[in-house]
This record gives C-alpha cells, structure tokens and sequence, in this order.
C-alpha cells in the first residue's frame, strides 16, 4: 500500500452497524483530481442515509462525510485555480462528465454523469479525501473553517431556490422546518432582506427563531394558525420530509407563488388542481447546487458574515456524533473535528 495514497478513515461495515477505523489506498491521483486534507466535517442527514443504505445505493465499507473543509495537499496535472496549501471546500458532488448540455450549461449539478462525495467514493470520515477541481470551492479568508462545512451542502440546498425564484428583499417567504437546513434558510433570508415566516413545531424556539433572522413564528400543526396565513408568501420553502397539509399551504401563497421542496416527502403529494390553476401557482423542488452557485453562496456567507449554528465533535467520536444527530437533539448542524 502506497504511503502516498493511504488514507485513514471512519467507515461502516454494514448497515446499521457502528463506524470503524479504516485505511485504504485510495490509489494514482487522477489528472483532473484535487487531495485536500480535512480539518472538518459536516454532519447531514444524507451520510445516515448512505451509512444506513437507506437508498439502496451503498458499497460497503462506506466512508461518509461530504460537508469538508480543509486544505490543498496534493493537484492533479490538469486541475485549474487552486494551488497548495489553500483552504477550500467539497460538497455533495465531487465530479461531473463536463460534456453534457448542463455541464456545459453551468448546471453540472444536473449532470447525467455526476458522482457525489460519497455514493461509490469514499467521503470526508477520513484524514484526506478527493475530488474533482471543479467541486473543490475556494473558501473565503472570512469564513470560520470550523463552521463553513454545512453551508457546501444544507446552506446550497436552501440557498438554490433563492436564486431559482429570483427572490428579492420586496418578497415575503415561509420555511417550513427549522432544523439542520431551516435554520440556515432564516439566516441566508434575512440577510438577503425578505420578509420571513418560520412554521415551526416548536413554539418555545420563538426568540431563538426571531434571533435567527424570523419575523413571525406560526404553529405549523395549528389548522387554524395555517389558515389565518392565506395569500401572504411569495414562496413557501419546505425543508421537511413528511406530509403537509398540502392544500392550506397552496391557499397561504400569494398569487404565482410557489411551494419549493427541498425536503422529501415519504408520501405522494395530494394537491387540487383548482388551487394551482385559479392562482397560477406551482410546487416544484431542487437539489443542491453548481460549483458556480456555490461560490456564490460562500462568497455571500463571507460578505454578511452568516455562519451555521453548530455543535463540535472530535471525528474520533463520530459514533456519538451520528448518535446526537439521529436523536434529533442537534442545533442544529454537527461539524466533526479531524484528530487523526
């Protein structure tokens, strides 16, 4: 095993089984591929999944982990704008083909070739990991490297259908769900100037909600609190995956609203036609984001000085880490600490 090309991780042997360590020889640095050293790594609900092969995609030993950040230690003969020793940042995606229409529409996120960070790849469980130069995002010399992680993957996917639905400080916008993503959703809103509804829950979390960027707080299990909502958001985002009272939500839009799913509901989506029609309204979702949007959005983070609310874990205690995240009791990211 080439000493060079060792890596020494924290990986599952199974499903449902606790993490180990693990070392691999990760094999020759390919021409187009960028080795960064991690310092941090963010907790998702995605690296459960995976862990867990909850979709049916898992290759074991899995390696999880694609909220990184660390620092350039090794660039492949072809890899562009990056140089040694700088910190940057990978995500969900580590590589796509470049060739197709949206690759070469700037949207490689909707690549038909696109490899994630941890599906058939070992992540960022581990004291290196590699990805393709395009995925490994400069991170701003104003971002905390301790902090930044979750905004490469939960910040991106609520930070997307901002842009998609060209939202602008004039637009009153709901989030459904203050967690790991809803949270950074408050934060990424209100410095974008919106007028903002958190729908939580969790009434008791109201001033720490308001602190977070929240203008109103609504009890989302109260029908009559939903209804008293008719006709106010320009965009309603949801950020959970469980059924909602789907047609309360759709009246709460102001005409040629949208409701934008990030989260994914287990279930089928019930909808009336009229209530889209009457009111050239639409739902629609997205996934993460482009490498170009994800400059975008640190680049923002660095300017407004937005960070993630975290909780630190030594990554030699991810098992308790990823026990504290399935607990439900994060607030509301978990970052991992590389201590190899």
């Amino acid at each position: 095993m080439s000493q060079q090309n060792t890596i020494q991780a924290y990986a599952a042997k199974a499903a449902h089984e606790p993490l180990v360590p693990y070392s691999f020889d990760a094999g020759e640095l390919a021409n187009s591929q960028v080795e960064v050293e991690v310092e941090y790594c963010g907790l998702c609900h995605s690296d459960i999944s995976i862990l867990n092969n909850d979709w049916g995609v898992s290759s074991y030993p899995v390696v999880a982990g694609h909220e990184v950040i660390g620092k350039v230690v090794r660039l492949g003969s072809d890899a562009k704008g990056l140089k040694l020793g700088q910190r940057v940042g990978i995500g969900w995606t580590a590589e796509s083909c470049g060739a197709c229409d949206p690759c070469i529409g700037g949207e490689q996120v909707l690549c038909h070739d696109q490899k994630g960070t941890i599906v058939g790849r070992e992540g960022g469980f581990a004291n290196k990991v590699r990805a393709d130069w395009q995925w490994v995002i400069p991170l701003p010399d104003d971002l905390s490297p301790e902090s930044a992680g979750p905004l490469l993957c939960g910040g991106v996917t609520v930070f997307t259908p901002m842009l998609q639905n060209n939202i602008t400080a004039l637009h009153h916008v709901g989030v459904v769900g203050i967690g790991g993503l809803g949270h950074m959703a408050l934060k990424l809103l209100k410095a974008w100037g919106c007028e903002i509804t958190a729908f939580s829950s969790s009434l008791d979390k109201t001033d720490e909600l308001k602190a977070m960027g929240a203008d109103h707080v609504v009890n989302s299990r109260d029908p009559e609190a939903l209804k008293a909502q008719q006709g106010k958001f320009d965009l309603i985002l949801s950020t959970v995956n469980v059924t909602l009272d789907w047609s309360s939500y759709i009246n709460a839009l102001a005409p040629k609203g949208t409701i934008h799913l990030v989260g994914i509901p287990l279930e089928p989506i019930q909808v009336p036609a009229p209530l889209l029609v009457t009111g050239v309204k639409s739902i629609r979702g997205s996934i993460t984001g482009s490498p170009a949007t994800l400059r975008q959005l640190l680049k923002f983070a660095a300017r407004k000085n937005i960070a993630p609310q975290i909780e630190l874990f030594p990554m030699s205690k991810v098992n308790d880490a990823l026990a504290h995240l399935e607990s439900g009791k994060a607030r509301y990211r978990v970052v991992l600490k590389a201590d190899f």
